[in-house]
């Protein structure tokens, strides 16, 4: 029983090192990195505008990868 124990709680670090991977995954060309940081700048974290700018891409694709790229961890 102990080891299953200790499986589970292993169980949680793969997950969240799924997801950073699942972000790195998502690629963008240069020219929509551009005009994401250009439309970030001027309306901030409103994915769904930045979004509306780039056909094909979701509000949370941009998202994923702003963050991914750009945010600090000051957790």
């Amino acid at each position: 029983m102990g080891d299953a124990d200790r499986s589970s709680s292993h169980d949680v670090s793969p997950d969240s090192t799924e997801q950073t991977n699942q972000a790195s995954k998502i690629k963008f060309s240069e020219e929509e990195e551009i005009l994401i940081a250009m439309v970030y700048n001027l309306v901030g974290e409103r994915w769904s505008l930045i979004a509306g700018r780039i056909p094909g891409r979701t509000a949370e694709e941009i998202e994923k990868y702003w963050t991914s790229r750009y945010s600090s961890t000051s957790e």
